[in-house]
């Protein structure tokens, strides 16, 4: 499989509805711009790939069957064009290697694809999601759906692109190249 760069994108507030603790497949909204900001990767030359913290898991709110499910959707959807999902079930506080911002989803997908980090980026609404795009060596943008609008002020290091939903940063990252 050859090197190339990937766009890993948060899930939760980035390329679907926030849902507290999602657990329903039929509770599932994508954002109507993420299809179009997914195939305009792809398009380039991208993967995509979904990283996402799913405490919900390790506080008992649901269980990773349900997960699934919605994954399984969301992939359906997209027609199928989400190369891998990545999830971290621990909760805040567990100290593990996976939960952003720390790296084991990025690490793991490194294992699984080969992927150029010098040309990756990160997407996502939270400070974590730029934290982990930092602490990765890629560059990251941030939407301001979801929680994006909330965590914008507080930001300590600032993205690279801010775009008002995925597409818009999306857009934004590709005038760049």
């Amino acid at each position: 499989m050859p090197s190339k760069p990937a766009v890993f994108v948060d899930r939760d507030g980035t390329l679907i509805q926030e849902v507290n603790h999602l657990s329903k497949v039929d509770d599932l909204l994508i954002f109507p711009s993420s299809f179009t900001a997914v195939n305009l990767l792809k398009t380039h030359g991208f993967r995509v790939i979904v990283v996402t913290n799913q405490s919900g898991i390790g506080r008992g709110f649901f269980d990773e069957w349900a997960m699934r499910r919605i994954h399984d959707e969301i992939q359906r959807q997209m027609d199928g064009a989400i190369d891998g999902f990545y999830f971290c079930p621990h909760l805040p506080d567990a100290g593990c290697r996976c939960r952003k911002p720390a790296l084991g989803m990025i690490e793991d997908a490194c294992d699984d694809f080969e992927i150029d980090m010098s040309g990756s980026w990160m997407i996502g609404d939270k400070i974590i999601d730029v934290e982990t795009g930092h602490n990765a060596g890629m560059r990251s943008a941030m939407v301001l759906t979801g929680y994006g609008t909330e965590h914008r002020p507080l930001l300590k290091q600032q993205p690279e692109v801010q775009g008002h939903d995925l597409l818009d940063a999306v857009n934004k990252i590709l005038e760049l190249m």
